[in-house]
């Protein structure tokens, strides 16, 4: 069987998402639309279509929604109605009860809605969750993630938190396997916008990691960072290129007496691994496209989309006003 798939927005997510569509075994391009039309040229042979019903009128199976934050319910709903699979961007709406819209939406209709959430299928990120699966980072202690670089003129419906954030957030609860518990945050607002360019939430998930997310869009250097630390070392994964290394504790007892009096862990082995580095956007459409043909895939469903906005909007709230928030 091949999927009919339209795309709704063909900006700088979405030429991505029209290029790994042409690539998809079992799928098939056949509609474009963007009401700004084909600033990137990606749309080929295929006519830009203007709106959300006219893609639907084209007779489509799946959609991938890449419109400003402020859209995706529209669209969303107006696929939902017409039994149309969708991958959202993330984050899944621009307000907690249109993400909740949308969830119900596509769960009473019993589709696939997913959220872009491409962090999780980074080719690091996956090698660090099925070593810690295995147990070989034994329990885990704590993530902290730094995510900074310059600002993206072309964002303007949203602050850092729900643009970048929502990756660290989501990325945290995957890796660890647990829901957000606590967060407490403070934001600033330097650049001159309504919206902040710089947040650090610091929380616990419910199985007791502790989490430490730094985010920003103020820095002139490009840090896509994630440290997990637990009983045995320490795995760093480098986003930006998907390198994976882990730190092992030390299994040399000390013999410098200064040294040897702290009781806490010392240098060990540190291993760069070597493992198949695929795209993350191709692994994500891979995974969309097998839950709609009704396999068992690691798709970000649209309920964890709408955690992961839960969670940056407790962020949000917390550092307008001081006070640490129970999830």
């Amino acid at each position: 069987m091949v999927l009919r798939a339209g795309l709704l927005g063909v900006g700088m997510m979405g030429r991505h998402h029209a290029r790994v569509l042409r690539e998809l075994d079992g799928v098939e391009l056949v509609a474009i639309a963007d009401p700004g039309g084909d600033p990137h040229g990606v749309a080929g042979d295929l006519k830009v279509l203007p709106d959300i019903e006219a893609l639907i009128g084209a007779g489509i199976d799946i959609a991938v929604v890449a419109v400003p934050t402020r859209f995706h319910e529209d669209a969303a709903l107006k696929l939902a109605a017409a039994g149309v699979h969708t991958l959202v961007e993330k984050p899944i709406a621009h307000t907690l009860e249109a993400g909740q819209r949308m969830v119900d939406a596509f769960r009473d209709a019993g589709l696939v809605g997913a959220v872009g959430h491409i962090e999780r299928f980074n080719p690091a990120l996956q090698e660090a969750r099925r070593r810690i699966e295995a147990g070989e980072l034994g329990a885990v202690y704590q993530v902290a993630t730094r995510r900074q670089g310059t600002f993206p003129a072309r964002i303007a419906d949203v602050g850092v938190a729900k643009d970048l954030a929502s990756h660290d957030v989501d990325l945290t609860a995957w890796v660890v396997q647990s829901d957000y518990e606590r967060v407490f945050a403070q934001t600033a607002f330097k650049s001159g916008r309504e919206y902040e360019d710089m947040i650090t939430i610091t929380g616990r998930t419910k199985s007791g990691v502790i989490v430490n997310n730094i985010v920003n869009w103020l820095s002139p250097m490009k840090e896509r960072v994630t440290v997990v630390t637990g009983e045995k070392g320490a795995f760093v994964a480098d986003t930006a290129t998907g390198d994976l290394t882990f730190y092992a504790n030390g299994t040399i007892p000390l013999e410098w007496e200064s040294v040897s009096s702290f009781r806490g862990v010392s240098e060990g082995d540190v291993t760069r691994y070597s493992f198949a580095k695929r795209e993350p956007l191709r692994v994500e459409h891979e995974a969309f496209r097998d839950a709609v043909l009704g396999q068992q895939t690691d798709v970000v469903t649209m309920e964890q989309g709408q955690r992961t906005l839960v969670v940056v909007e407790a962020a949000l709230d917390s550092a307008r006003t001081g006070d640490s928030i129970k999830l």
